[in-house]
């Protein structure tokens, strides 16, 4: 096995402290930050224990006072004040404590998980992006966008849906040139900064997958439904009056003055409720996930950027007043404030007397009117922020892995010692291989299991880091702008009374539609036209292969049947064959995974099957 290691040299810029002091390396770094947050952990856990035990002392002392006092004559009451006092100072220290406990042991999960993914025991921790998974898209189940073990578990620290949807999108789609170098620039100021992803992963608001800010965006797009001057008008005469006539009846009037403004604000409150009800509902969806997303906000705002992508999203938050994690605060308390009006047995009966339900809708609906516009910039910010922030995370964690070189014209895919990023470096072998428009084909023969699917796995996930601005695992990448289109993972469907080949030509027909638009189209067709005759599969495989190459397309083809490989000769200097080979020792199957010229010599199958015990 090989393993190249080159380092991506820093741009011109000053460093930031935690930049000069993550020099030593990922693993040195995060060893010396794990360690430090233990002692932290360990320190604060002392310190819980004796506090507990001091709280618990001082108490009994006051217990013991109280009935001291209570039973001996003489002797007051007031000598309870002084443990009373201390008791309540310590229970306030004693808080500060806990949060401190509980943020110094989310900082030692944090880099214990940081520490796995740099031993390649990563896979199960972190979100999926399962929802994001898309049989029909041109390549994001063959390789291995979401889902368990995924690229994106392995990229993503987003704290918010935002930064997920951002980051899944960037996967999803090729970005322009100029795009992606500015994101490439973002990523480069930011891998150092490991204070601010440890500030990130350590926010203590509620993140799980029902929480989704989008719905915010979708609020705010409304039309404002400000509650009328008449109604909040009378809501606050009925108030006025129901609290004068309970302060009458508390001097001795009659009751029933007090009954008749109830009355009044229970009829006043049922013609207000189809309106309340309109805004609870669509404040069900707005409310979702506003507590990160402004601690996210505000770690954000608290921070200053060089390069032009990432000062363009801070001043997207610089709306002249108040900051929007502020904004974002503000309309999160009056929202829980109506619920709790609403809903909680104890506040909405004083809610109900004092008509907070319709003050508090004509409240947020005015926060809608004045700070909605601007909601989608800042969600918008958010999103691409955190996005960059995780690939920045994984620039920093593979050091060796440089950001590629964009080619302006192409179709091209030029790399060096290419190597898949979701396989352990101590056992991921590299490759050399070059497309473009004098080698527009390679064809890759081999028998089973000796590396083609994973080849053309590690040139379509290198190729969708590249295009959304991350490192790739290689010593060089010279990429253009392309369209990646793949068929590998082809199953035949029972219930859709699908057969194999029909899902196979299915799958081609949708990769050919990409050829003749921009950007020019990278296809990895593994086993092609598996499922057919080899008359039928020689024939076909051949007329695919030469519309996409005479489409100006470029890629790679996999198969064992050796009589495809034929196909390079109809295509001259435009295609080659390539192949692994395997080598049976002491009857043991074994390989090295080493793309060599040419076409392979030897299949495996029958020594596979008599391996199995299958006599052939």
């Amino acid at each position: 096995m090989s393993h190249v290691q080159i380092g991506t040299p820093p741009r011109d810029r000053g460093a930031l402290p935690s930049e000069m002091a993550a020099a030593a390396g990922p693993l040195a770094e995060y060893e010396r930050r794990l360690g430090e947050r233990r002692a932290a952990a360990e320190q604060a856990c002392r310190q819980d224990d004796r506090l507990s035990l001091a709280r618990g002392l001082v108490f009994l002392a006051g217990a013991g006072l109280a009935v001291a006092a209570w039973n001996v004559p003489g002797l007051s009451l007031w000598w309870v004040a002084a443990p009373t006092a201390v008791f309540f100072g310590l229970v306030a220290v004693h808080g500060q404590v806990v949060q401190r406990l509980a943020r110094a042991r989310a900082a030692v999960a944090h880099y214990e998980t940081a520490l796995a993914r740099l031993a390649d025991r990563w896979a199960g921790t972190g979100a999926t992006g399962e929802r994001y998974a898309n049989a029909e898209h041109p390549y994001a189940a063959d390789l291995d966008l979401f889902g368990r073990g995924s690229l994106f578990q392995l990229l993503s620290r987003a704290r918010t849906r935002l930064g997920e949807d951002r980051l899944a999108a960037w996967l999803l789609e090729p970005a322009a040139v100029d795009a992606i170098q500015a994101r490439q620039d973002a990523v480069d100021e930011l891998r150092g900064r490991l204070d601010l992803r440890e500030s990130l992963a350590l926010l203590d608001a509620e993140v799980h997958d029902g929480l989704d800010q989008n719905g915010l965006v979708r609020w705010s797009a409304e039309l404002p439904m400000p509650v009328s001057p008449a109604r909040r008008l009378l809501t606050l005469a009925i108030t006025l009056a129901i609290l004068v006539a309970f302060a009458g009846w508390l001097l001795g009037l009659r009751l029933a003055f007090l009954m008749l403004a109830l009355i009044a604000q229970s009829l006043a409150t049922i013609t207000f409720r189809k309106h309340l009800r309109h805004a609870t509902d669509a404040l069900d969806q707005a409310g979702s996930g506003l507590a990160i997303l402004a601690q996210v906000l505000a770690i954000v705002e608290s921070e200053r950027f060089e390069t032009p992508l990432l000062s363009r999203l801070r001043q997207r938050l610089q709306t002249g007043g108040e900051p929007p994690s502020r904004h974002i605060t503000r309309l999160r308390r009056r929202i829980q404030t109506l619920h709790n009006s609403l809903d909680n047995q104890f506040f909405a009966p004083i809610a109900f007397v004092l008509g907070l339900p319709v003050h508090l809708a004509h409240s947020i609906e005015r926060w809608r009117e004045a700070a909605g516009t601007h909601i989608p910039e800042w969600l918008e910010a958010v999103g691409e922020f955190e996005a960059l922030v995780s690939l920045a995370g994984y620039a920093y964690e593979n050091p060796d892995d440089p950001l590629p070189e964009l080619a302006q014209d192409g179709p091209v895919f030029e790399g060096e010692s290419l190597g898949h990023p979701l396989l352990p470096r101590a056992t991921c072998v590299r490759n050399d291989l070059r497309l473009d428009a004098t080698r527009q084909l390679m064809l890759v023969s081999g028998s089973n299991m000796s590396g083609k699917s994973t080849l053309l796995r590690t040139v379509g996930i290198n190729a969708v880091l590249a295009l959304a601005g991350a490192p790739v695992r290689a010593a060089r990448l010279r990429v253009s702008r392309v369209q990646v289109g793949t068929e590998m993972r082809i199953a035949d469907s029972l219930q859709d009374g699908r057969s194999l080949f029909y899902s196979v030509v299915r799958r081609l027909k949708s990769i050919v539609d990409l050829v003749g638009r921009e950007p020019p189209l990278l296809f990895l067709l593994d086993e092609i036209l598996q499922g057919t005759n080899s008359h039928d599969r020689r024939r076909g495989a051949e007329g695919v292969i030469r519309k996409l190459v005479e489409s100006g397309a470029i890629g790679l083809v996999t198969t064992h049947d050796l009589g495809l490989t034929e196909i390079v000769d109809a295509l001259g200097e435009k295609a080659v064959n390539v192949h692994f080979e395997d080598r049976l020792i002491d009857g043991r199957m074994t390989f090295d995974y080493r793309l060599r010229p040419g076409v392979v010599q030897r299949t495996n199958a029958l020594e596979l099957m008599r391996m199995m015990g299958l006599e052939v």
